[in-house]
């Protein structure tokens, strides 16, 4: 008996001291991209006109333990066996090694980009003009580009050939081998934001020549000049989401469908809970996220009936639906649009719910 005591309280020490390399993820909070967050409306529009709006068409988002928290044996016993947690290897949520830093600022600047693309599908799909343009998003230190061209500036082409979409800039800058200048014409980054303070066309244009380096790839030498090329945009009147203290893109689609539904007449919920999740581009194709399991929990512990589900998470979803709560199959901002004329309209049998099979 003595013995064997002895060895269980071995083991239950080892269980709450020896770290396992596993992360937990949880239910988090949900908002209403068509109400208010800390006092102040989700998202605001001023030079256009807005209707009312009734209903939910809330954002969900997941919970996960920091960076540096090192779980013990029984906490992930304990996460496996909950129902509403779940337990994921530690790589799986911070890979190559990132520090709670790395990750928070990745995810800030996943989660601007996805407004910037909701805004941009919002507006298309409701034929509001967007002016766009490729720009340098980033530099990359000690590249041959550093200190020739700045994070802003807008690349009007490349060897004179015009770029209509980022990649262009890296399929024109690789048909160079390693050592070959290439002729960037661009805005200045200060051209630019002068321009559109004043609400005019940015008009000074400078050549910025840059000898192409080796790329770090493994396998044949690729040309670079060490920038990532993104898109910017500028819009005919002010939208702003207000919403702190989350991060990633996988409220894209949500933020879309509430744009639109503030600047039609048609109220697209009917009055119904619904939620849902998704990344969006600026054409409007809903891409897949995270932690589903957890966001369809913690819509419908809010009283969401009807969950919006990215068709590449369909099957994972489908595995485990919580009671009352339909999942609804979309892969583009379309789809979603449909799927609500169906709600409001009480045409739910003609809805695409997700199965385990899809």
């Amino acid at each position: 008996m003595l013995a064997s005591t002895l060895m269980l309280i071995a083991l239950l020490c080892a269980g709450v001291f020896i770290p396992v390399p596993y992360a937990e993820m949880s239910p988090g909070p949900t908002v209403n991209t068509l109400g208010e967050h800390d006092g102040e409306p989700v998202l605001q529009i001023s030079g256009h006109e807005t209707y009312p709006t009734t209903g939910h068409l809330n954002m969900t988002t997941v919970r996960v333990t920091s960076a540096d928290y090192r779980m013990n044996l029984v906490e992930a016993v304990y996460g496996w066996l909950a129902h509403d947690n779940k337990v994921v290897p530690h790589d799986t949520l911070y890979p190559d090694g990132k520090t709670e830093e790395q990750s928070t600022q990745e995810n800030a600047e996943e989660f601007s980009q996805s407004q910037e693309s909701a805004k941009v599908a919002a507006l298309k799909s409701l034929d509001i003009p967007v002016q766009s343009w490729v720009i340098v998003q980033s530099v990359l230190k000690d590249s041959p580009a550093q200190g020739r061209l700045h994070a802003g500036d807008v690349i009007k082409s490349v060897d004179g050939t015009a770029v209509k979409a980022p990649g262009d800039v890296a399929e024109l800058v690789t048909r160079h081998k390693v050592g070959e200048e290439v002729r960037f014409t661009i805005v200045p980054a200060d051209e630019q934001a002068a321009a559109e303070k004043e609400n005019r066309t940015a008009s000074r244009t400078k050549d910025v020549t840059i000898t192409t380096a080796a790329s770090d790839d493994e396998g044949a030498d690729r040309a670079v000049v060490g920038i990532a090329a993104g898109t910017d945009h500028t819009f005919p009147f002010t939208i702003d989401i207000k919403l702190a203290d989350v991060g990633g893109p996988s409220a894209g689609l949500m933020f879309a469908l509430g744009i639109v539904d503030k600047l039609t007449e048609e109220d697209l919920t009917g009055g119904r809970f619904v939620a849902g999740t998704g990344t969006i581009d600026d054409d409007g194709t809903v891409g897949p996220i995270g932690g589903i399991e957890m966001k369809t929990v913690g819509a419908r512990d809010k009283g969401a009936q009807y969950f919006l589900t990215p068709e590449d998470n369909c099957a994972s979803a489908a595995r485990d639906v919580p009671d009352g709560l339909t999942l609804v199959k979309v892969g583009s901002l379309d789809d979603a649009l449909g799927a609500l004329e169906d709600i409001r309209s009480g045409k739910t049998d003609d809805l695409p719910e997700c199965t385990t099979g899809s």
